[in-house]
């Protein structure tokens, strides 16, 4: 074969493997093998009746693919007609999210630009759809978004350039309030626990109340195999400037507000530190797509050891705020906590659910009189109902009795009885614990339960409580116990005037030995003449407005107040309890006076107003400021000398940078 006759059979070859490549192939073919021909001067008609056959061939694959190509078109629209039949209300796909209430979710972000999800229950042949966006690539089953920090199903679409102005994320959601629709919404920082849409919403991650409750980021996400951490708290730097000297720092310790008395009632007093800089790590795991457990930690430095030097170092020490682990299971609406963590008397603002505790906006890091709080460790269990609408919770708690033993001689526990038996409330602290305070004596923990409910508008909550102080009697070289049984009730509310940008909280607890629960720290008991405990009854309360004129900007206006009443007796002249009108504050009113100022306090009250604006915000997290104006009024039980009041003026400042948010 000559040279010339190779060029053609290689050429011809070429084109008969392209044959199935379609008319861009068969047009390269052709001119090769033209050019080929064009310079091959001996082609006989041999080769030039091959090159015909050839290209014959190639035309007829032509036909075949086009015909394939309309029977795939005649395929998918075949499909498309049976997803639609499928998608139909009486279709399996409909049944299937009937019973399973399967989410369907899409990326959204709030007003702070935290990612969160939307997800949509169908009811009957109706749905609400997210807003759509443009979509990204799906993300595989089990895959966490760098955005949210959280594993979504698999087809959800993950955004961080979606947002919304909304601190709830409501503006993202097409709620058609004429419809029976159940949207719920995800926490980004907790998939598998849903809420139901009532206008409230969780918290955002960066609105203060969130951050006292132990809000994490949505910047530090990190994988360890299955589990995944997630890093949150903030570097704050806060100063209080008061007319009065008390050497509390930012946190208010109200029964210590001095009457004029005290020089330090005369002397303003500033104070600043750092120490209420918080850490935060949330470890989740996901079981299966219904159910999670978790781990959740937070610290900062607001304890104050022994050691502490506030005219050197400002060496406060690192103290355990929460650490508790947690189980979810939404399918079921079973949820389990147990560790230390806010207490289920603290009000909550979507179900009852850790992490979204509604908490006041304050900067003084004891927040607010009349706020209804604690941090303890408890055991409990939730079940909700209706789609996430109805919730019941039962906790049990570690107990503790404030005593109040004005009038008696007490030491270490011990308290003189004046028909000279002892009385046992409790011990100091050995070992591990803190030596200079008493551990009251309990027998049994706190039982609290609470219902909450978010119906389409607002979020409601009622709870009681059971306490038992108990103590212990000894006369001679015998004794016996004394148990007492207090306990209270009470309830809150959040209503959005102003979905998003206004709401109004309302709280309150009244009850027999439960004021602990208070801010105020007013006491719990007193003893009786018999030795026995002896409840005080109690009642705190207080509402604030919320203002969220833009993203950046949040306002907030709060009155609180917490009342305590009195018991007492008298033996021999000498007076005893709380609230005794035998006592004396005739000395109340003079500067070092020699007369006495026994000072029961019977009411603290404040009123507060502030805002907080982050004024930086990117990936390198959020920077903040705020200011709080806050005046205090303080009024003690009517003695010998009247019922002198005081009162307390302050303002604070703040910096917080978030470089998790």
């Amino acid at each position: 074969m000559t040279w010339g006759d190779y060029l053609s059979l290689l050429t011809f070859r070429t084109l008969r493997s392209l044959r199935y490549s379609g008319r861009g192939y068969l047009f390269l073919g052709t001119t090769l093998g033209a050019l080929l021909l064009g310079t091959k001067a001996r082609a006989d008609d041999d080769i030039v009746s091959r090159m015909e056959q050839e290209m014959s061939r190639l035309q007829a694959a032509q036909a075949h693919v086009q015909e394939e190509q309309r029977a795939i078109n005649h395929d998918m629209a075949v499909l498309k007609q049976e997803i639609a039949k499928h998608h139909s209300p009486g279709g399996s796909i409909a049944r299937s999210a009937e019973n399973h209430a399967q989410p369907v979710a899409s990326s959204q972000a709030d007003r702070s630009g935290r990612i969160t999800t939307a997800s949509v229950r169908r009811h009957g042949n109706k749905t609400t759809e997210p807003y759509a966006a443009p979509a990204p690539a799906p993300i595989p089953a089990g895959e966490m978004t760098a955005a949210s920090g959280q594993d979504l199903p698999r087809g959800a679409l993950a955004r961080r350039d979606r947002v919304s102005l909304s601190p709830t994320g409501r503006g993202l959601i097409d709620n058609d309030k004429g419809s029976e629709l159940d949207v719920v919404g995800h926490r980004a920082e907790d998939v598998l626990v849903h809420f139901a849409e009532n206008g409230v919403g969780p918290h955002p991650r960066e609105t203060l109340g969130a951050q006292s409750a132990g809000a994490i980021g949505d910047h530090g996400v990190f994988h360890l195999g299955p589990v995944t951490l997630m890093l949150g708290g903030f570097v704050d730097t806060a100063a209080v400037l008061e007319n009065r000297h008390v050497a509390s720092g930012t946190f208010n310790y109200w029964q210590d507000m001095p009457y004029p008395n005290q020089p330090r009632y005369h002397t303003n007093n500033f104070d600043g530190g750092a120490r209420y800089s918080r850490l935060s790590l949330l470890a989740r795991g996901n079981i299966d797509s219904e159910s999670t457990i978790s781990g959740f930690f937070e610290s900062d430095f607001g304890a104050g050891a022994v050691t502490t030097d506030p005219y050197e170092s400002n060496s406060y020490s690192f103290r355990m705020r929460q650490a508790y682990l947690a189980y979810d299971d939404t399918k079921a609406g079973w949820h389990f906590l147990a560790g230390q963590a806010w207490s289920l008397l603290t009000p909550g603002r979507a179900g009852i659910v850790a992490r979204q505790e509604s908490l006041p906006e304050t900067i003084e890091a004891s927040m607010l009189a009349g706020q209804t709080w604690s941090r303890q460790w408890q055991v409990r269990i939730v079940k909700d109902f209706f789609h996430h609408r109805l919730w019941t919770g039962l906790s049990i708690e570690n107990p503790a009795t404030l005593y109040d033993t004005t009038g008696f001689s007490a030491a270490n526990g011990a308290v003189s009885m004046p028909n000279g038996s002892t009385v046992t409330i409790g011990e100091n602290g050995v070992g591990l614990t803190n030596d200079t305070a008493t551990f009251s004596n309990e027998i049994a923990p706190d039982v609290i339960g609470k219902v909450a409910y978010d119906p389409i508008w607002g979020h409601y909550e009622m709870e009681g409580i059971l306490h038992f102080p108990h103590d212990r009697v000894t006369m001679g070289n015998t004794g016996h116990n004394n148990t007492a049984i207090g306990g209270g009730a009470g309830g809150s509310m959040i209503l959005p005037l102003i979905p998003g940008k206004l709401e109004l909280r309302m709280a309150g607890l009244a009850g027999w030995g439960i004021n602990r629960y208070g801010s105020v720290l007013l006491p719990d008991a007193t003893i009786k003449a018999n030795g026995s405990p002896d409840p005080l009854f109690g009642v705190q309360a207080q509402a604030g407005v919320i203002a969220h004129p833009n993203p950046r900007i949040d306002v907030y206006g709060y009155f609180g107040t917490q009342r305590v009443g009195h018991s007492y007796f008298n033996d021999n002249g000498a007076s005893y309890g709380y609230g005794n009108p035998g006592y004396s504050n005739a000395g109340c009113l003079q500067e070092l006076s020699s007369l006495s100022c026994t000072a029961n306090t019977r009411s603290v009250s404040e009123i507060t107003i502030g805002g907080w604006w982050r004024f930086f915000k990117g990936k390198f997290g959020t920077v903040e400021a705020g200011t709080q104006l806050a005046y205090s009024r303080r009024q003690i039980w009517s003695g010998i000398g009247g019922d002198p009041h005081t009162s307390m003026s302050q303002i604070f400042f703040d910096f917080r940078y978030l470089p998790f948010q």
